[in-house]
């Protein structure tokens, strides 16, 4: 049976990233060495999801992977955004690595995007969760022992009071009609804290909530 290739992990702190590394062990599909995250260096936290770069140096400790961390200005245009991942890209690419591994789950124009990305990279991306039923899929990142909390909704979709509860069966229950199980459309953003992929639990609890701009961001405390 042939070696799989060598891949970075998209990183983004959330339950997709975290259950694609799982999968693409479990599958046999790449060898991960490392992640890759993007973070806002105007807020010092982790782009989108809002993440305390405290608790992304946390999970990076429990997954026992080196990270390669592409700091963005705040707002950050996709013209700076594509320079500065081109670079960390490059660096990854020097060192013979030559696929990255994606958790996303059905959006076409995101997937071309990350194509045309790897692409001129001389690279390839990984889609292992790619085309599955999302309500399947969020039971089963919970069933494999996977924990998360909700750190961003988009309040013109989904109600305050998601942010900051734990992703979990009730979670699932209790999103209304038209929302995607696992927030593939924006609906939410989770960081998760215990799981297969980590070494040991990360202790936490959940702080200050907050909104800005239609969305309300959980600010989850490492312990």
């Amino acid at each position: 049976m042939p070696k799989p290739p060598e891949a970075f992990l998209s990183w983004s702190t959330g339950k997709d990233a975290a259950f694609a590394l799982a999968e693409v062990r479990r599958l046999g599909l790449a060898d991960v060495v490392g992640i890759l995250t993007t973070i806002n260096e105007g807020i010092g936290r982790v782009q989108s999801h809002g993440v305390r770069l405290e608790l992304l140096d946390r999970q990076i400790e429990a997954l026992g992977l080196p990270a390669v961390k592409v700091m963005l200005p705040n707002p950050s245009p996709n013209a700076i955004y594509e320079a500065r991942m081109g670079e960390a890209l490059g660096k990854i690419g020097a060192a013979g690595v030559r696929h990255v591994v994606y958790g996303d789950l059905f959006l076409e124009d995101i997937r071309a995007y990350r194509e045309k990305q790897m692409e001129a990279a001389g690279m390839k991306a990984l889609f292992p969760l790619w085309g599955r039923d999302t309500r399947e899929l969020g039971s089963a990142m919970i069933a494999s022992g996977l924990e998360a909390r909700a750190v961003c909704v988009d309040t013109r979709r989904l109600d305050r009071s998601f942010a900051g509860r734990s992703f979990d069966e009730a979670f699932l229950s209790d999103l209304p009609a038209g929302v995607d199980p696992c927030g593939e459309n924006g609906e939410f953003h989770t960081v998760v804290t215990a799981g297969p992929i980590f070494a040991a639990p990360i202790a936490t609890s959940v702080g200050e909530i907050v909104e800005r701009d239609g969305f309300v961001f959980a600010d989850v405390i490492p312990q």
